[in-house]
């Protein structure tokens, strides 16, 4: 019997991830999604793609019906833009498919939340999901706390909920983490906060479709909560570039610059902006120089205990299944 399933940003990173992992299993998958050219790399791979945003209630509760696992990996990620945007997206995005999915008898949904739930601009590590959130840092942040909120109360109301909380995704068809710092080593070099002490905690994206998976038919006890996902495998951060520009036998500029100096030029930068909105979004914010300059490290124990999860690719595995893909992209 074919195992139907609703994947949400199915034309970003993970969410396209997932799509194509769940059709190679023989899964029947829909992919709800924005980008109208990788929907159509998607409808090529057996994925009935269907064009839409979150923010359409009518469209989002239409593909609930027939599901029976619902993937939401769709949101709008980051660290700046008016409030009311992330908003309608990331809360009532999610609310619209949390409605659909009680509507249409979905079993089970799959939400993709994020650790950026646990930011406060300070070292924290081995953050477990039962330690105190902190105030939300940015509007991203509060809203994906609200949505899972949403979740929660969808849960409440009968429907099979699974909350997970990945770190820092990577690998081949990454389009932000690793490109950024490519993009930003080419320009002037990479802002070498801390002196490349801090910790970062990263996630191989197909470890994270495992986890996925795993909460598809994790117990019943497993219900109803959240959990963190990572690789278990922290390095600082000057270490990871080491790796990662080594692997991409590219040559790495590094530029030594004190975190104080960094999170004042970068507020100065978010006043600028806030005044001037016509200037978009700043080319450096406070979470970005404290996402490098504060380590931030996940307890993944329940994800293990609860659901089975096992980190299958390592960090360094992955960084050379990324180096591998990008390498082929530049010729």
């Amino acid at each position: 019997m074919t195992t139907h399933a609703l994947v949400t940003g199915a034309t970003g990173f993970l969410g396209g991830h997932m799509a194509r992992r769940l059709a190679e299993l023989g899964w029947r998958v829909t992919g709800l999604g924005r980008n109208e050219a990788e929907g159509r790399r998607l409808a090529e791979a057996g994925i009935v793609f269907v064009s839409g945003d979150l923010r359409d209630k009518d469209l989002i509760r239409m593909a609930c019906e027939g599901q029976q696992y619902v993937f939401h990996c769709g949101a709008l990620s980051s660290p700046w833009g008016p409030y009311r945007d992330f908003y309608e997206s990331n809360v009532e995005g999610t609310r619209y498919v949390v409605e659909g999915c009680v509507q249409h008898g979905v079993e089970r949904l799959i939400h993709i939340s994020t650790p950026s739930l646990y930011f406060n601009y300070r070292h924290r590590l081995n953050i477990s999901e039962a330690d105190p959130l902190p105030r939300p840092v940015n509007a991203y942040a509060a809203t994906k706390l609200l949505a899972e909120q949403v979740v929660e109360e969808g849960g409440r109301r009968g429907l099979g909920t699974v909350i997970l909380r990945p770190r820092a995704i990577f690998g081949p068809g990454d389009r932000a983490l690793f490109p950024r710092l490519l993009k930003v080593n080419n320009d002037k070099g990479i802002p070498l906060l801390g002196k490349g002490r801090s910790l970062i905690d990263l996630t191989y994206v197909d470890n994270v479709a495992d986890a996925m998976l795993s909460a598809c038919f994790a117990s019943s006890q497993a219900l109803g909560r959240a959990y963190n996902i990572s690789g278990g495998e922290p390095l600082p951060f000057g270490e990871l570039l080491d790796r990662l520009f080594g692997h991409l036998d590219i040559p790495l500029r590094t530029r030594a610059i004190p975190s104080f100096a960094a999170y004042t030029a970068a507020g100065v930068l978010e006043l600028a902006h806030r005044l001037l909105p016509s200037l978009g979004e700043p080319p450096l914010t406070r979470f970005s120089v404290g996402s490098v300059a504060a380590s931030q490290t996940l307890d993944i124990t329940l994800a293990k205990q609860r659901l089975g999860y096992r980190p299958r690719v390592s960090v360094e595995e992955g960084l050379e299944k990324f180096a591998g893909w990008w390498k082929e992209q530049q010729c």
